[in-house]
């Protein structure tokens, strides 16, 4: 995991001095097919992307997302279909990095060696477990780390710094800053002046960890961020699939758009 693809990724943005682009989609929204097309449309201009695991109860997942998750799940969506979804990306597309989002409640029914054999396989780079936290973690982020996958730790705006400090140091090359309580998609209820100074405080204690932010971020409030090493988007990426299909226009132009949009704004 010396130079992992999510670290090459932080790279190169820092090269060119801006935050790196996550974006966030549900897996098999609104359909398998059209979902792999939406991830490989929106990884020309996203640095690394995240793909979530429907699930019918999400934890801290807003509407948006939510809305997603139900059209994939009515769908049929299955966990080997994202792992093909995954592999049929990484056929051409195999530098970019993939991200999988998901409850360990699905991970421990799969069974955990064989879920990790399978992101192996099919070149998943990182994986964000929401309902995993540390230290109870501690075990399957090493069954992670000695398969060169990438367990992402997450710190909200109320871990202390003594927890803080554990997570950093326990974590691999990204750690994902949630910038508020609240679900996610929800209107920036905290400042994006306030949520940097939060950041910053992180990004003291180990300055070589990639830190990104979620939640709340926008085409509207993403500018305000380009501080970050990395900004993910979410929410504002479900929406637009939710109103294509709402308008029967192409999703995946479309979303396209968003994710361009979002890139220019932190050039």
């Amino acid at each position: 995991m010396n130079d992992s693809l999510i670290n090459q990724a932080f790279k190169i943005a820092k090269r060119e001095n801006r935050p790196a682009l996550l974006t966030y989609t549900v897996a098999g929204d609104n359909t398998k097919k059209k979902s792999l097309e939406i991830l490989k449309s929106i990884s020309k201009y996203a640095d690394i992307c995240e793909l979530g695991f429907p699930h019918n109860t999400p934890i801290a997942d807003g509407g948006q997302i939510q809305t997603s998750a139900y059209r994939a799940i009515k769908n049929g969506i299955k966990i080997n279909d994202i792992f093909s979804i995954v592999n049929q990306f990484k056929k051409s597309k195999k530098d970019k990095p993939i991200i999988l989002m998901g409850y360990y409640n699905m991970i421990y029914q799969y069974k955990e060696n064989k879920f990790i054999k399978k992101c192996q396989k099919s070149k998943v780079d990182g994986l964000i477990v929401v309902d995993l936290p540390f230290p109870e973690n501690k075990k399957f982020a090493l069954k992670c780390k000695k398969n060169n996958i990438n367990f992402i730790q997450l710190i909200s705006p109320t871990t202390s710094k003594i927890r803080m400090n554990q997570i950093i140091k326990s974590s691999h090359d990204m750690i994902y800053y949630i910038s508020m309580l609240s679900t996610t998609g929800g209107k920036l209820k905290v400042s994006p002046k306030k949520i940097l100074k939060e950041y910053s405080i992180i990004k003291k204690l180990n300055k070589s960890k990639n830190v990104v932010i979620g939640f709340g971020i926008t085409e509207k409030t993403i500018n305000l961020l380009k501080k970050a090493d990395g900004l993910v988007v979410g929410s504002a990426i479900c929406k637009e699939i939710t109103n294509s299909i709402k308008k029967r226009q192409n999703a995946v132009t479309n979303v396209t758009n968003v994710v361009k949009r979002l890139k220019n704004k932190i050039k």
